[in-house]
């Protein structure tokens, strides 16, 4: 009984409250609520670019973006006012590869975070060759780094502490394609039909950490991973069980409606933030958001 339980514990997240949710510390010092989601939106955009420039698998990226929006929830958590979402992008990032297979030294971190962040708007998007950033704008001369490192090390410790040293967080990508291969869509030889649905599986799940819902901090695991393959597999065409499926899986049909219709907004949802922010950078520091905030102010 007692392995059983660790093994469904270990299958499980910790989930936010909904007074969490509608209670950020960031709205209680005045950001308003469509500047906080894009704020999130840029800072869990920033860690998945990050995490692909340092070659990190997407498991470990899921995992860091997670501990990032979770460091932002409630009104216990961090404020955009005071705690640079930058920083806590890169160190939530550095702490999830830390204590994984694919350690990053702080040095690889903030060259990576240096060089994103010296793109022109819109950031994080590939940029043609004739674009590139300056290599002096993000250049760190020794002093910019011992600076920037006593902040990663700073930002870390809050980070921590802001989430009660509650740093497991299960991603659902390796629980889906293991569901995938129990229906029996997934043989050990794939068809290009079951790639193309893995694939389909594994972009929903991708998408969905950007989701201005929260739905790796609200949904479990497990429905996260059953939502994304029936998505998928209207997608790709490809039949699944005739019965109820999602209940062996623990999924009702009620969360399992919500979570598609949730995954089929994201995308529409990410163009309306990426067009909103295409001529200048949503604000990733506590200045910048300072001047964004001012410039809202005069417009009103």
């Amino acid at each position: 009984m007692v392995a059983e339980a660790a093994s469904l514990f270990s299958l499980s997240n910790p989930l936010v409250t909904t007074e969490q949710l509608s209670n950020s510390s960031s709205q209680l010092d005045g950001v308003r609520a469509d500047l906080e989601s894009s704020i999130r939106f840029a800072g869990s955009h920033l860690t998945q670019a990050a995490g692909i420039l340092l070659r990190l698998p997407q498991e470990i990226i899921a995992h860091a973006i997670v501990l990032f929006l979770r460091f932002y929830v409630g009104p216990e958590g961090g404020s955009f006012r005071i705690n640079s979402a930058k920083d806590v992008s890169a160190a939530s990032l550095y702490l999830t590869a830390k204590t994984s297979a694919f350690p990053q030294t702080p040095r690889s971190v903030l060259n990576v975070y240096a060089y994103i962040l010296s793109c022109p708007p819109p950031a994080f998007q590939p940029l043609p060759t004739t674009a590139k950033p300056d290599p002096e704008s993000y250049y760190l001369t020794e002093g910019e780094y011992q600076s920037a490192r006593a902040t990663l090390m700073r930002t870390e410790s809050i980070l921590l502490r802001s989430i009660s040293f509650v740093t497991n967080a299960v991603v659902p990508h390796r629980l889906a394609l293991t569901y995938l291969q129990t229906l029996g869509v997934l043989p050990s030889t794939p068809s290009r039909e079951s790639r193309a649905l893995g694939a389909r599986t594994l972009a929903h799940l991708n998408t969905a950490l950007l989701s201005p819902q929260l739905l790796y901090l609200t949904h479990q695991p497990a429905a996260l991973a059953v939502a994304s393959i029936y998505l998928a597999a209207r997608e790709t065409g490809i039949k699944l069980s005739a019965c109820e499926w999602w209940e062996v899986f623990d999924v009702d049909r009620e969360e399992l409606g919500f979570l598609v219709v949730a995954f089929q907004s994201c995308g529409e949802w990410i163009t309306c933030e990426n067009t909103k922010w295409s001529e200048y950078n949503c604000p990733l520091t506590v200045d910048e958001l300072e001047q964004e905030m001012k410039r809202r102010d005069t417009k009103d």
